[in-house]
């Protein structure tokens, strides 16, 4: 079969697809990204990064100049690439269920474009069973495609680095799946992992599930401390000093982001709800905004008070408010408090931001929703009353995380 591209990426615009793009890319493959989004699309096929993403920038704009790595809204380049990568994403709803067919439905919608003798490449978290789906999908129309899932393993923020860094989770149904998926990520990884398909689908919920176990784990010890007027993060480090069974215990924090949650449930939906463990954990984390605001309420006389949070980001260093508990912090202090203030020097696309100088001054409390390094330093020279109280339960600033 002959073939334009190396890779095409549907989704290819977003925190998934587009660091994968360049990383293929720099590679020296070719790589399209299809995306629908028609204004990232032209923002990205100009060479310039849409969100935050360390080491992205730079690499992008050499790439797309060096004639490498493009990016389309015209679902017929699909037809010209020998690697069809999937990223959609695979939402839950209102009620936290996830919706099984986001994958499906898109691999649907392009069965136009595809053709024999290429490899599909899921990559997006699944609901377990959707591979098959697909597979389905693919046998039915009678084209000569092999399928594969190999799922993204990646965190915002360290994409490029954990592309080349992290062995690759890959799959197939046939050994000739499993090789041409190997012969593709081996372009950025030494290592692969060869799992059954089901093994790998589960492998990467159960990846995000621990994550978000660990978490809660933490924040509710953390919360245990905390109500005993204890220094959790003294505890933590006297556990974890040279004692290796206790050095993984992470600190408190807002474990929020698109993936965590999302995935935790799809787990829970996929074993028929039956997951005490991973729905325990889901009103552990999401409810630390609440332990947070009813502690302020009882040291604080909230409705008299400006409330400034610093940072609306899911997480330290990035832009991305995805499922970000600052936002549910913000709304519940918005019933308490006299007066909120937002303010993050990332986020972009937020009306109700106010500059950094007008939270400090204007602010009778700070809270750190998101660890932005740049709120570590802050002084009197930004405008920072010393006698401004600092809810820091990120530890960020180095003296404990008492509330």
């Amino acid at each position: 079969m002959s073939f334009t591209s190396d890779v095409v990426i549907v989704g290819g615009c977003g925190h998934v697809g587009l660091p994968l793009g360049i990383a293929c890319a720099e590679a020296g493959l070719s790589v399209v990204l299809f995306d629908t989004n028609e204004a990232v699309v032209e923002q990205v096929g100009s060479g310039k990064m849409p969100f935050l993403e360390a080491g992205a920038a730079e690499l992008l704009e050499r790439q797309v100049g060096a004639g490498r790595l493009s990016a389309s809204a015209d679902a017929d380049v699909v037809s010209d690439a020998e690697h069809v990568v999937v990223v959609v994403g695979t939402p839950v709803d209102d009620h936290l269920n996830p919706d099984p067919r986001a994958v499906s439905s898109a691999v649907a919608s392009l069965m136009p474009q595809l053709r024999d003798g290429q490899l599909l490449v899921l990559r997006s978290t699944v609901y377990p069973g959707v591979t098959a789906t697909v597979e389905q999908i693919i046998t039915t129309s009678g084209l000569d495609i092999d399928v594969s899932f190999c799922p993204e393993r990646i965190a915002e923020g360290r994409a490029l680095v954990e592309l080349r860094e992290l062995p690759q989770i890959v799959s197939g149904r046939t050994d000739r799946a499993v090789r041409r998926a190997q012969d593709l990520f081996l372009h950025l990884t030494d290592t692969t992992i060869v799992l059954q398909i089901e093994e790998a689908e589960l492998a990467k919920l159960f990846t995000n599930t621990w994550r978000y176990i660990k978490f809660a784990a933490a924040n509710q010890l953390y919360m245990i401390a905390n109500d005993y007027g204890l220094d959790f993060e003294r505890i933590r480090s006297a556990m974890g000093e040279e004692y290796p069974r206790a050095a993984d215990l992470p600190g408190p924090g807002f474990a929020a982001g698109p993936c965590l949650l999302k995935d935790t449930m799809q787990l829970a939906a996929f074993n028929n709800n039956n997951f005490l463990l991973g729905h325990s954990a889901m009103l552990i984390n999401e409810g630390l905004p609440l332990y947070v605001v009813a502690r302020l309420e009882q040291r604080f006389d909230l409705a008299s008070m400006t409330i400034g949070i610093l940072g609306m980001a899911f997480k330290g260093e990035s832009d991305d408010i995805r499922s970000s508990l600052s936002y549910k912090l913000k709304r519940l202090l918005r019933f308490k408090a006299g007066r909120v203030l937002c303010t993050d020097p990332y986020v972009q696309h937020d009306d109700d931001l106010a500059p950094l100088s007008q939270v400090l001054e204007e602010a009778d409390l700070l809270l750190i929703g998101a660890p932005h390094r740049a709120y570590a330093d802050l002084g009197p020279e930004h405008g920072l009353d010393p006698d401004t109280p600092i809810v820091d339960i990120w530890n960020l600033l180095g003296n404990g995380v008492r509330v």
